[in-house]
């Protein structure tokens, strides 16, 4: 396994390996999404995932190797690796026995395929069957997006569908990422799913297949207002949206919708958020009790009036773009409560070459907010026709017909 690779949504602070994330949560890779660290621009390598809690205020977060409540010690996930591996046994069950009696929520281990295709996934490509699987409050695992035109969408798979059982295998109770090690696979090799709707189930075999994602996608609207939807923070999202930002007509607005975007790597979330601001704090987290913070480039369009969509499926990175700029004053977030996914986790590697991505703290916006459990409360709150909200809001800032 080459070096650990740079991701995602949970705010991971590189530094000599160490790598952050934002968990996504159900889709990047093959339906499961993750905030994470990019190499570039941070001072280490990345990782993925948000979850509980950090120290409170005044006490010292757990020291080297510690944990806090509700997450698991990264020296004892090791150490039940390296002793199972010595008994011939897998490493990665025990170090995933350690970590689930823990109370981590979030946290998960890989093994090396899984690893690798977690990574593959943060550049927008994957195998899988195309669609994002997202765990309920009672544990039901419910099928957030389907990809149009792929293997579950051409088997008749869509949003809303609860998934029962992968290859016979109950996933009701699963953890997402859980769910997506399933869903992966080899290109062209079989996976039998049962999938529940109305009360009524139904199975189906499709097969995997070698898939690609667009995260970015803009589309005009008169009046001057640009949409841009970002799907999720995979690598070359970021500069993306900065080339969408500087492509709008002059004088028009913009709507920068977050819906259903389970996360990504937080260099490319800051990135997005750097077309909009021109410098300044865009979070602060913090990695077992050591502040951390991330900055927005300097340059950013700062004059022309912004929204933000946003909905439950906002989650991780994409909530930390939301909240820096709702924080900083620089746009309307239109929608209802985000998932409220803020922890941060870091990647370690255990003794057979899997890795266990542990959560070691929590991110805060530029007001000092935590959003884990808690979210983005819109400005405006709109359960319905959001966008048609969101250009109402242009509208009173100047923009639109």
């Amino acid at each position: 396994m080459q070096g650990l690779p740079s991701f995602c949504p949970r705010p991971r602070d590189l530094r000599r390996g160490a790598v952050l994330t934002f968990a996504f949560a159900g889709v990047v890779t093959a339906a499961a999404a993750m905030g994470c660290w990019d190499g570039a621009g941070a001072a280490g390598a990345p990782g993925s995932g948000l979850t509980t809690a950090a120290a409170p205020p005044g006490e010292a977060g757990p020291g080297p190797g510690g944990a806090a409540p509700g997450t698991a010690d990264r020296e004892a996930v090791a150490r039940a690796a390296a002793e199972a591996v010595a008994e011939g046994k897998s490493g990665k069950k025990a170090a995933q026995e350690v970590v689930s009696r823990s109370g981590d929520r979030w946290g998960v281990v890989y093994d090396r395929a899984e690893f690798q295709a977690f990574a593959d996934g943060l550049d927008g490509r994957w195998t899988g069957v195309g669609l994002w699987p997202e765990r309920r409050a009672d544990g039901a695992i419910a099928i957030a997006r389907v990809q149009p035109g792929g293997p579950a969408a051409r088997a008749g798979i869509t949003a809303g569908d609860r998934l029962v059982a992968v290859d016979d295998r109950p996933v009701t109770g699963l953890k997402t990422a859980e769910v997506v090690a399933l869903l992966r696979g080899g290109a062209g090799t079989p996976v039998a799913l049962r999938t529940a709707r109305g009360g009524t189930e139904a199975s189906r075999t499709v097969h995997r297949e070698q898939l690609r994602a667009d995260p970015v996608t803009v589309r005009s609207l008169p009046g001057g207002v640009t949409v841009i939807k970002v799907a999720a923070f995979t690598r070359g999202s970021g500069a993306r949206v900065r080339d969408a930002v500087r492509a709008a007509p002059p004088g028009g607005g913009v709507l920068l919708d977050l819906r259903g975007n389970p996360g990504g790597l937080v260099t490319e979330a800051v990135a997005a958020a750097s077309a909009f601001l021109d410098g300044g704090l865009v979070a602060t987290y913090d990695v077992r009790g050591e502040e951390r913070a991330l900055y927005a480039d300097r340059g950013g369009d700062t004059a022309r009036p912004l929204v933000a969509l946003v909905d439950a499926g906002t989650m991780s990175a994409a909530e930390l773009v939301a909240g820096a700029l709702q924080d900083r004053g620089r746009a309307v977030a239109v929608g209802t409560r985000t998932f409220g996914k803020g922890s941060v986790q870091m990647p370690t590697q255990l003794p057979d070459g899997s890795v266990a991505e542990l959560t070691v703290g929590t991110y805060r916006t530029p007001g000092g907010r935590s959003l884990d459990g808690t979210g983005v409360t819109p400005d405006l709150p709109a359960p319905d026709r959001a966008e048609e909200r969101a250009r109402t809001v242009l509208g009173g800032l100047g923009v639109g017909p």
